[in-house]
């Protein structure tokens, strides 16, 4: 494999048009019966559209991998990544944790990569089962393990400030390809490594 090869750059997407999200803030909250003009709430809009703007625009990376010269086998694990994103159908913030691991074949990876590409992932409007498939596959096609195993722990306020309204609880997805999949050790020590298996 080559130097290029080996080097995959996640591209920033298209920036936001902060101006036109403000505008559309500020006619969103007036819809809904909210006052704009105390000195409190006067710059919300604009606030509004840049923490949304931020929550969903995910920084540009470069994955760059190595030489697994020490032909390293055992497991690669990353725990307690943050996570932070939006839900699709509410457009309301979920968090949580990522436990994000792999077997490595001939190259291995950056470990803050593993994080970015958790990152790019969330930054978006998501569905935590979507988002826990996107991350595993996108590790299993670019960097090529014999195995890579995903779990998000995630509390998601459009279950928690609404609706049900089920405080404190936390959902839990995952995805495991190749070895973690079909080999039942490998996936009993990544599971138990994650802390899920309690």
């Amino acid at each position: 494999m080559t130097a290029t090869a080996a080097l995959h750059v996640i591209e920033e997407a298209t920036g936001p048009d902060l101006e036109a999200a403000e505008r559309a803030a500020r006619e969103f909250l007036r819809a809904l019966g909210i006052t704009l003009d105390t000195e409190g709430t006067r710059d919300t809009p604009g606030r509004m559209a840049r923490g949304y703007a931020e929550l969903l625009t995910a920084r540009p990376f470069r994955m760059t991998t190595f030489p697994n010269e020490e032909a390293y086998d055992e497991l690669v694990l990353a725990r307690d990544i943050p996570v932070r994103s939006v839900c699709q159908h509410h457009m309301l913030p979920f968090t949580g944790v990522a436990h994000v691991g792999y077997l490595p074949g001939a190259r291995i990876l950056g470990l803050s990569k593993l994080a970015r590409v958790v990152e790019h992932f969330a930054c978006r409007p998501q569905v935590q089962e979507r988002l826990t498939k996107q991350i595993a596959d996108w590790l299993g096609e670019h960097l090529q393990p014999r195995g890579v195993g995903v779990v998000i722990e995630a509390e998601h306020t459009c279950m928690t400030l609404r609706g049900v309204q089920a405080t404190g609880s936390r959902t839990v997805t995952s995805t495991l390809l190749g070895t973690l999949r079909h080999d039942a050790a490998s996936r009993q020590e990544f599971l138990a490594l994650t802390g899920v298996q309690r």
